[in-house]
């Protein structure tokens, strides 16, 4: 598979004294623009003023170009790089789920736009192998049946349309991710095995590198990304990273939050934006 990729999203102009910035909107695993999360975001900016992007990674709008994985920064390259945002003057990302790791690996990236002032990632996997272990087992039969029929879809799209690495038959009888992941991004990418992707992928172990201020949000309650699978890797001085614990919400989903003391508490995506917006 080669050759030139169309990327999809949903650009929602900005107003006002935030008209030249624009916050970019990055979905999880399996998902797409229209995941509730993303319209939240999108809600967010209009309120705050500022342009947002939805931008949908490769093969998320189910129209069988290709697909993504875990690593895979060059999608949020290619939209700050557009002819679409090239006069805007601030560019902030926010990724929830898996897209709050690429966000995050996008952040530590030497062809980070200059433009981009500052990231937020909501519950994102920092470990890909151990996420994976989680999502595995036994007791994550809901959310793995989830999250495979959403890549599901989009390998499904991509064989309707052109030759894929595994043929489709064989991609749709895995039932562990780990296993969708060797059959079709291991290929795919050229990794040599799926411990590689994981290994050379994971943003957990590049933390350090992060170049612009980043806010990382977690719930210790999350069903899909506990806390053993991330907290290996924020034992030691991370200076660009500000990390925020909740003891509320689930996965990408929360109550009101406040961030500093003494302030009212909001919808956790305005009190991103009003972090975001003060770089």
């Amino acid at each position: 598979m080669s050759g030139p990729v169309t990327l999809h999203g949903a650009l929602q102009r900005g107003h006002g004294a935030n008209a030249r910035s624009c916050l970019i909107v990055v979905h999880g695993l399996g998902g797409s623009i229209e995941r509730p999360y993303c319209i939240l975001a999108a809600l967010a900016a209009q309120r705050a003023g500022i342009t947002c992007l939805r931008l949908g990674l490769r093969g998320a709008d189910r129209k069988g170009q290709d697909f993504y994985h875990g690593g895979l920064t060059q999608d949020i390259e290619a939209a700050v790089a557009s002819a679409g945002l090239a006069d805007f003057e601030r560019i902030f990302v926010l990724g929830y789920s898996l897209g709050g790791h690429v966000t995050l690996r996008y952040a530590t990236s030497e062809r980070l736009d200059p433009r981009v002032r500052a990231v937020a990632a909501v519950c994102a996997p920092l470990d890909l192998a151990l996420s994976a272990q989680h999502i595995d087992a036994p007791g994550s039969y809901l959310y793995r049946r989830h999250v495979l029929a959403g890549l599901n879809e989009i390998y499904r799209a991509v064989a309707d349309n052109k030759p894929v690495p595994t043929p489709l038959s064989y991609a749709l009888r895995a039932q562990a991710l780990r296993t969708w992941d060797s059959l079709t991004i291991v290929p795919r990418y050229g990794f040599e095995s799926v411990a590689e992707y994981y290994r050379e992928m994971s943003v957990g172990p590049r933390l350090a590198q992060l170049k612009v201020p980043s806010m990382l949000v977690q719930s210790t309650l999350d069903p899909m990304v506990p806390p053993w699978t991330y907290e290996p890797h924020l034992t030691r001085s991370l200076p660009k990273l500000e990390l925020r614990r909740l003891r509320s919400g689930g996965h990408v989903a929360f109550p009101l939050v406040s961030f500093t003391a003494g302030q009212p508490k909001a919808l956790l995506e305005d009190s991103l934006l009003s972090w975001l917006t003060r770089f």
